[in-house]
């Protein structure tokens, strides 16, 4: 199932998808924060160090599949299956965007 995603949302999965933490990191404002696994990256070079961590340790898909607006934030879930405890799982990822890049994400179960 396709489903249509925000310009800056699409950039995010996309770059994701080619496992550049660089490229994950330009899909963020200059000061974009990231929550995962209980802690906060702020600012593109943090956001870079985090998904440069996350590649090493892991590979992964990840299909998004739903979207819901609330409350000023995109919920997307997707689907995420690889060589990581717990998989295959459903994650919840919630954007804020601004300005056609991403102002922040929490990413949950």
């Amino acid at each position: 199932m396709t489903i249509k995603l925000p310009k800056a949302i699409e950039a995010y999965f996309e770059a994701d998808r080619t496992g550049s933490p660089n490229a994950i990191a330009a899909t963020f404002a200059e000061n974009g924060v990231v929550k995962d696994k209980g802690k906060t990256h702020k600012g593109r070079e943090a956001i870079r160090a985090w998904m440069a961590d996350e590649a090493q340790q892991y590979s992964y898909t990840i299909e998004p599949f739903l979207i819901a607006t609330e409350n000023g934030k995109t919920q997307v879930t997707a689907h995420a299956a690889g060589d990581f405890p717990g998989s295959p799982i459903d994650l919840r990822f919630f954007f804020v965007l601004a300005n056609d890049k991403v102002a922040e994400l929490e990413i949950t179960v």
